[in-house]
C-alpha cells in the first residue's frame, strides 16, 4: 500500500532551534524512505517570502490586524500550492510554524484574541491542522542570547510580550496535549532531538503507528484509520469526531485509557490492524470541508512524561484533547542563529 501524506508542524518562541530540529527529523523519515517537504510560514513560497519581508522587515507602523491578515494569506496560499499536494502524494511535510504561531502571536500577544484568529486560520487553510506538533519551549531570555544577527520586527518586540507568547503556547498544549508534545529545548542540539528522536520512534517506528494512504475520494482529503484523539478539529459541531469502528464512541477522551492495550502488542504488527482504514476513510467524506491530516498512535511513554512536566511546571492537572470547529494549530518566522538556525 502507498504510503500516505504526515503533516508535521515545529513551534516555539524565537531561539528554540526549530529549524535544526527539522533537519535532523527530516535525515530521520528520509533513512526510511519518506520523501520529505521541508518549508516554513511565511516563506515557503515566492509569495510568502515576499510576506515574511513585509512582516518582519517592512514599515513598523503595520497594525495588529493587518499583520495577521497577512499571515493568514500566506498560509492560504501555502497550503493551497505546497503542502497539501505534497500530503496528496504521500509526502511528509514538516513544517517551521503553523497555526499554532498566529494564536500564541497575534491571537495572544497582540491580543486579538485566540477564537477570532483560530477561525481566520481555519477559514484560510479549509480545515487542515497537522498531525503532530513538537512545541520546543524555551525561557525567551535564553532564546534573546542565542541570537546573532541584527533582531527582526518581531524580535524587537518586549520581554513581556515573548513571555505572554510563551505562555500561550504551553496552555496549547495543555488544551491538545495528543497532538502537541512539549520539548525542553534548552539542552544541547542533540539533547533535544533525542527526545524528538523517541517521540518519532513510538509514533511511526514502533510496529503500531500504520503510515497507509487513505484519502478521501469526495472531498481530495487525505485522512488516517483510526484518527481516535487526534480527529478532525474542523468537523462540524454537529458532527462527532471520526473514531475507529472498534472504538468507544467518545474516543478522543479514551485514548489513554486504551494506549495500554495497544502498546502491549507492539511486538505483533499484525495487531495494528490496518483493516480499519477503508471504514474510517469512508466515514470522513460525510465531513463537510474537512481535510485533515492525523496519524493513530499509541500513547508514548516519553509524551507522558512530557505531560507530567507541564502539570507540574504549571500547577495544573492534565488535560484531553477537546477541540472546537476552528481551533489549533501556527505561522510567523525568525532570524538565524548560529548552532540554532531559529
Amino acid at each position: 500500500m502507498a504510503a500516505r501524506g504526515v503533516f508535521i508542524t515545529f513551534e516555539g518562541g524565537d531561539g528554540s532551534g526549530k529549524s535544526t530540529q527539522i533537519q535532523s527529523v527530516r535525515d530521520w523519515f528520509e533513512s526510511r524512505g519518506r520523501e520529505v517537504i521541508v518549508t516554513r510560514e511565511p516563506g515557503g513560497t515566492e509569495l510568502g517570502t515576499e510576506i515574511r519581508r513585509l512582516v518582519q522587515n517592512g514599515p513598523e507602523d503595520v497594525d495588529a490586524r493587518t499583520e495577521a491578515l497577512l499571515y493568514a494569506a500566506d498560509r492560504a496560499y501555502h497550503v493551497a500550492t505546497v503542502i497539501r499536494p505534497a500530503l496528496e502524494r504521500g509526502a511528509v511535510v514538516l513544517g517551521d510554524r503553523y497555526i499554532d504561531s498566529s494564536l500564541a502571536y497575534q491571537g495572544a500577544a497582540r491580543s486579538l484574541g485566540v477564537d477570532e484568529i483560530a477561525s481566520l486560520s481555519a477559514w484560510a487553510t479549509r480545515g487542515l491542522y497537522p498531525s503532530l506538533t513538537f512545541l520546543l519551549d524555551l525561557p525567551p531570555e535564553v532564546g534573546a542570547r542565542r541570537r546573532t544577527d541584527a533582531p527582526d520586527r518581531m524580535e524587537r518586540e518586549s520581554m513581556d510580550f515573548h513571555e505572554r507568547v510563551r505562555h500561550q503556547y504551553l496552555r496549547l498544549a495543555d488544551a491538545e496535549s495528543e497532538r502537541i508534545v512539549v520539548i525542553d529545548a534548552v539542552g544541547t542540539i542533540e539533547e533535544v532531538f533525542s527526545e524528538i528522536r523517541g517521540v518519532l520512534v513510538e509514533r511511526f517506528d514502533g510496529g503500531v503507528a500504520t503510515i497507509d494512504e487513505a484519502v478521501d475520494g469526495s472531498a481530495g482529503s487525505v485522512t488516517v484509520a483510526g484518527a481516535g484523539a487526534d480527529a478532525p478539529a474542523e468537523a462540524p459541531a454537529d458532527a462527532p469526531a471520526e473514531a475507529p469502528a472498534d472504538a468507544p464512541a467518545e474516543a478522543p477522551a479514551e485514548t489513554e485509557d486504551t494506549a495500554p492495550e495497544v502498546a502491549s502488542s507492539e511486538a505483533s504488527t499484525e495487531e495494528a490492524s490496518p483493516t480499519d482504514a477503508p471504514d474510517t476513510a469512508g466515514e470522513e467524506t460525510a465531513t463537510d470541508e474537512a481535510e485533515p491530516v492525523l496519524v493513530d498512535a499509541p500513547e508514548a511513554t516519553a509524551t507522558r512524561k512530557h505531560r507530567a512536566a507541564k502539570a507540574s511546571r504549571k500547577g495544573s492537572t492534565e488535560k484531553r484533547s477537546s477541540r472546537k470547529p476552528a481551533t489549533m494549530v501556527g505561522a510567523l518566522g525568525e532570524s538565524q542563529g548560529a548552532l540554532w538556525d531559529e
